[in-house]
C-alpha cells in the first residue's frame, strides 16, 4: 500500500477483496463463516438499517505487524468504492453493530474530497471487519476534534508600512499575504498556518524564512484556536496549553524543505507570491497546502505545491511536495542545534522501506534542561546524500519528477506520556518506520464489485475480463512508457523495461490474436518501437550491465520485425541476441542474473531471457545453431531446478548464489531461504512459453519442460489457498503474520495451469484447478469502478535480493503493494485468454 497517514492509501492501494463471506454477509446479515486463521476472527453483524440496500463495501483489515495499532487510518477512495463525492454524504462504517469513526477526506488537497477515512485500534496480527454504509439513519455519535488545521489573519485595522495595526483575528480558509507583508507584520496569527493533533501541533512561517516550528502541547484537546490571540509574544511563555518550543533562526527547522546549492540550503525565500489553503479541517484529519508561485532557484523559477496533513494520534506531519518541473537537488531537514546528537535510521532495507534522520537534544526553548528529539522520515531510496550547512541537518533528495512525500515529527518531553530518552525516542522512530512500511492488510469488496461478479465465469467473461484491464490500462498510463516518456510507480523517465515495454505490449498482442483492436497494434510500435533508433540501437538500453531482465522487451522487437520487416528491428534484434553470447553465466553455464548480481541465477531470469532467446532461435536460426540455442534455454531451467527446487516441498527458492558470499544466501547451498510465490510464477510462465517456440522434432528438449510441468503443477497445487483458489506472497506461510494473497502470483500460475491443459502438457484432469484459479483472480483482487474502468489490486510492485534486501521473511513483507502493474495486469490478461479458450472447448 502506498502510505499517506499511517495507513492512509491512495487510489492505487491494494484491496484484497472478500467474495461469499464477510462481504455477502454484510448484505444478508448473516455472519460468515470462519476458516482458521485467514478469515476475521470475529463475525460482523450489520445494524439492521444497513441492510436495506445501502451498503456500499465491506473490508477486512489485517495489523501486520507484532504491535498494536492505535487510531490506524485507513482510506478508501470514493472510486475504489463506487461513488462520487456528491454521493458520500452520508457515509459510515462500523465494526459490527458499532459505529466506526470516520471522515470524509481530501487527501490532494486539490478541493475536492476524494475518499473516506476510518479510524480504528488493532491488537498485534489482529483481524477487524468493517462495513461501509450511505445510510442516513445511522447516527454517528459526537466525538472527540482529534485534528486541527487553521490560518487566522485580521480584519478591521489598517497597514502601515510592513506592520499591520489594530483590527481582529478571524479564522479563513484562504489568504495571499500582500506584498508588504514580512516577518512580524501583526497580520496572521503566529505568522503562518498551523497544524495539530492531540499529541503537537506546528506552524510554518508564510513569509520569507520559510520556517517550521513547533508548539509542545500539555494536553490532548485543540488548542491553535487560542493560541497567538494576543500577540507573538504570549506563545513562547509556558502556559497550560504548553509553548512553542522551537529556535528555527536561518535553518530548515522542524522538517522543513528548500534547495541544496552544494554548499548549504537555500531556503523557499524568494517567491512571487505564497498561497494558504486550508484543505481539510475534521476531527480525524486535518491539512493545508501551500503554494509558492515563482520560487526564484538561481537564474529559473518553478513552482512548488506543498500539502501538509496529520490525523488523529500521530505526531507525524504528511508532507507532499509537487514542482512544476523537475528540480535536483531538493532538500529537507533538520535545525542543528549545538549540543544534539544526529541519529541515522536503518539502511540495510528494501529503496522502498522509510528511514528516518532524527535529533535529540537540549534543544528546547521551553527551558534550559527539556529534551527535544525531531526526525523526518523518507523513504531509503528517496535520499541521494546526508550533509548538513552551518544551520541544519540536510538530507538532498533524488529528483523523482518533482514529486516527494516525506514526513515530520517533534516529540518534546513534557507532552502527554512524553519521551523522556534518547533511547525511548530512537525506539519510537524504529517502530514508526516499520508501521508506515508493514501497512495494514487490507481485503475490500465494493457493491458495485460484487454485482459484477455475480455469475460465474463463462469463456466470454473471461475475455471480456481480460479486455476490460487491458482497455482500462491503456486509458490511465500504458501509453505513457515510450522513449522520453514516464514511468509511474518507479517515478523515473521511461527505460526499455521487461515489464512496461515488453510484458505489457506482449499481452496486447495476445489480445489481439483474439479480440482485434487497432489501439492494441498501435501500442506496440509506440511503446516498444520508440526505442529503437534507425541504426538499430536501442535507447536507454546498458549492454554492459548485463541485465538479463533487459532482454525481455526483445521478444516484441522481434514480433515488430516480423509484422513490418524493417531492418531496424532486426538489427536490435540481433544485437540483444550477441549481447546474451557475451552475458556472464556460473561454472554450469546459468545467465547472471546482472552484473551487480555475479554468480546468480534467479527465477525471474529464466522468464527474462529464455523466451526470447528460444524465439529468436526459432526464427533466424537453423540447423545445429538452433538447436544448441534451444539447448541453452531448456539448460537454464535444468540449472535452476538442480539448484532451486525443494524436493521436501518441491517449491522453489527465489535464487541461487553460486559464490555463496551474497549475504542473503545460504552458506551451505547458496540459495535464497524464501519461496517467493512470483517467483515461481515467473518459472512457471518460462515454461510454457518457451515450448511454443521448440519444434516437435526437438523430442527431447520438449520433454525435458513438460517433465518439469507435470512436477511443478500438483506442487504449487498444493500450497493453493483453499478458501479463495489464490496464492499467498510467501507461498508455504499461509496467514503468518503480514502474509497476504497476492494477485501477480496467483495470475502467473492460473496462467500456467490452463496454458498447459490447452497445449495438453497437463491432462484434463488440471481443466477445474485452472478455472478455480481463474474465478478466484476474479472474486479476490479485481475492482470495477463507476466509470466502467476495472482495477487489478494486491500486486507486489517488486522484490529482489542485495542491496537492503536480504531475503528474510520480513523482507518480503516490506515491499509496497500496489494496484494496476504490468508484472500483474500481463499475466492476468493471458489467463483470461487461455481461460476463454479452455472454457470454449
Amino acid at each position: 500500500m502506498s502510505v499517506l497517514i499511517g495507513s492512509l492509501i491512495d487510489s492505487t492501494a491494494a484491496r484484497r477483496v472478500i467474495y461469499g463471506g464477510i462481504f455477502l454477509a454484510a448484505l444478508s446479515g448473516c455472519s460468515p463463516e470462519k476458516t482458521g486463521e485467514q478469515q476475521a476472527t470475529a463475525t460482523t453483524s450489520v445494524a439492521q438499517s444497513t441492510l436495506a440496500g445501502h451498503t456500499l463495501a465491506s473490508a477486512e483489515i489485517t495489523n501486520a505487524n507484532n504491535f498494536a495499532l492505535q487510531q490506524e487510518a485507513i482510506y478508501f477512495p470514493f472510486y475504489d468504492l463506487g461513488i462520487d463525492a456528491a454521493a458520500a454524504k452520508s457515509l459510515a462504517v462500523l465494526n459490527g453493530d458499532a459505529v466506526v469513526p470516520s471522515q470524509t477526506v481530501d487527501t490532494d488537497g486539490d478541493g475536492s474530497l476524494d475518499g473516506l477515512l476510518l479510524v480504528g485500534d488493532f491488537a498485534p496480527a489482529e483481524i477487524k471487519s468493517f462495513t461501509i454504509s450511505d445510510d442516513p439513519a445511522i447516527v454517528k455519535p459526537a466525538g472527540k476534534k482529534f485534528t486541527q488545521a487553521e490560518i487566522s489573519i485580521k480584519e478591521g485595522g489598517e497597514w502601515k508600512g510592513k506592520e499591520y495595526v489594530g483590527g481582529t483575528f478571524k479564522n479563513v480558509d484562504r489568504v495571499t499575504p500582500p506584498a508588504q507583508y514580512t516577518d512580524h507584520s501583526y497580520w496572521i496569527r503566529y505568522e503562518g498556518p498551523g497544524i495539530e493533533s492531540d499529541k503537537v501541533a506546528y506552524r510554518v512561517y508564510l513569509d520569507w524564512r520559510n520556517g517550521f516550528d513547533i508548539f509542545g502541547k500539555k494536553t490532548s484537546d485543540v488548542v491553535l484556536q487560542n493560541v497567538g490571540l494576543d500577540g507573538y509574544d504570549s506563545y513562547h511563555e509556558n502556559s497550560d496549553w504548553g509553548v512553542d518550543v522551537l529556535k528555527v533562526g536561518k535553518s530548515l527547522g522542524m522538517g522543513g524543505y528548500g534547495f541544496w546549492n552544494g554548499k548549504s540550503v537555500d531556503l523557499v525565500s524568494t517567491v512571487d507570491t505564497r498561497d494558504a489553503i486550508i484543505t481539510n479541517n475534521g476531527d480525524l484529519y486535518s491539512g493545508f497546502k501551500i503554494n509558492y508561485n515563482g520560487w526564484q532557484i538561481a537564474d529559473k523559477k518553478v513552482d512548488l505545491a506543498a500539502h501538509f496533513s496529520m490525523q488523529a494520534g500521530s505526531r507525524l506531519v504528511n508532507v507532499k511536495l509537487d514542482l512544476s518541473e523537475q528540480l535536483p537537488n531538493l532538500a529537507i531537514g533538520l535545525v542543528k542545534h549545538p549540543g544534539t546528537t544526529l541519529i541515522e535510521g536503518p539502511q540495510e532495507i528494501s529503496g522502498y522501506a522509510w528511514t528516518y534522520v532524527a535529533s535529540w537534544g537540549k534543544q528546547s526553548l521551553s527551558g534550559a534542561d527539556d529534551h527535544l528529539g525531531m526526525a523526518i522520515i523518507f523513504r531509503r531510496d528517496d535520499r541521494s546524500q546526508q550533509t548538513q550547512d552551518d544551520n541544519s541537518y540536510v538530507s538532498v533528495m533524488k529528483d523523482k519528477g518533482g514529486e516527494l512525500e516525506y514526513y515530520f515529527l517533534a516529540a518534546w518531553e513534557h507532552e502527554l506520556d512524553g519521551i523522556k530518552t534518547e533511547a525511548d525516542f530512537k525506539a519510537y522512530l524504529d517502530r514508526e518506520v516499520v508501521r508506515l512500511t508493514k501497512t495494514p492488510r487490507v481485503r475490500f469488496e465494493s457493491a458495485l464489485s460484487a454485482s459484477a461478479k455475480k455469475n460465474p465465469v463463462d469463456a466470454d467473461a473471461a475475455l471480456s475480463w481480460g479486455k476490460k484491464l487491458a482497455d482500462s490500462e491503456l486509458e490511465r498510463k500504458t501509453l505513457n512508457y515510450h522513449y522520453k516518456g514516464w514511468d509511474e510507480y518507479r517515478k523515473r523517465p521511461g527505460k526499455f523495461e521487461y515489464d512496461v515495454v515488453g510484458m505489457q505490449i506482449a499481452a496486447l498482442q495476445d489480445l489481439n490474436e483474439i479480440s482485434p483492436n487497432p489501439a492494441y497494434t498501435n501500442a506496440l510500435e509506440s511503446v516498444t518501437g520508440s526505442y529503437i533508433r534507425d541504426d538499430g540501437h536501442i535507447e536507454t538500453f546498458e549492454p554492459d550491465l548485463f541485465s538479463i531482465d533487459l532482454t525481455k522487451p526483445g521478444e516484441m522487437v522481434i514480433l515488430l520485425e516480423q509484422k513490418t520487416k524493417a531492418e531496424k528491428y532486426r538489427k536490435a534484434a540481433d544485437f540483444l541476441r550477441e549481447n546474451l553470447k557475451r552475458h556472464p553465466r556460473t561454472s554450469q553455464g546459468a545467465f547472471w542474473h546482472r552484473a551487480t548480481y555475479p554468480n546468480q541465477l534467479w527465477l525471474d531470469g529464466v522468464y527474462m531471457g529464455m523466451p526470447f532467446l528460444a524465439r529468436y532461435a526459432s526464427l533466424y536460426e537453423t540447423g545445429a545453431q538452433q538447436h544448441e540455442s534451444l539447448k541453452e534455454a531448456v539448460h537454464e531451467f535444468v540449472i535452476a531446478r538442480e539448484h532451486l527446487r525443494d524436493p521436501k516441498t518441491g517449491l522453489y527458492y527465489h535464487a541461487w548464489d553460486e559464490s555463496k558470499k551474497a549475504n542473503w544466501a545460504d552458506k551451505e547451498t547458496g540459495r535464497a531461504p524464501q519461496f517467493w510465490s512470483r517467483g515461481m510464477g515467473w518459472y512457471a510462465m518460462a515454461l510454457v512459453d518457451v515450448l511454443d517456440f521448440i519444434p516437435a522434432s526437438e523430442t527431447e528438449l520438449r520433454k525435458t519442460l513438460t517433465d518439469i510441468i507435470a512436477e511443478l503443477a500438483p506442487d504449487i497445487l498444493r500450497y493453493q489457498d483453499q478458501a479463495t483458489g489464490t496464492w499467498w506472497q510467501i507461498t508455504d506461510k499461509p496467514g503468518e503474520l503480514g502474509n497476504y494473497r497476492e494477485s501477480s502470483a496467483s495470475a502467473m500460475f492460473t496462467y500456467f495451469l490452463a496454458k498447459s491443459v490447452n497445449k495438453g502438457y497437463l491432462p484434463e484432469s488440471y481443466r477445474a484447478a485452472a478455472i478455480t484459479s481463474y474465478q478466484g483472480l476474479i472474486n479476490e483482487f479485481i475492482t470495477v469502478h463507476k466509470d466502467g474502468k476495472i482495477s487489478m489490486n494486491d500486486q507486489c510492485l517488486v522484490a529482489g535480493l542485495g542491496f537492503g534486501r536480504d531475503g528474510s521473511y520480513d523482507y518480503y513483507m516490506t515491499e509496497r503493494i500496489f494496484s494496476n502493474d504490468p508484472k500483474g495486469n500481463s499475466p492476468f490478461i493471458g489467463a483470461s485468454l487461455e481461460v476463454y479458450k479452455l472454457l470454449k472447448k
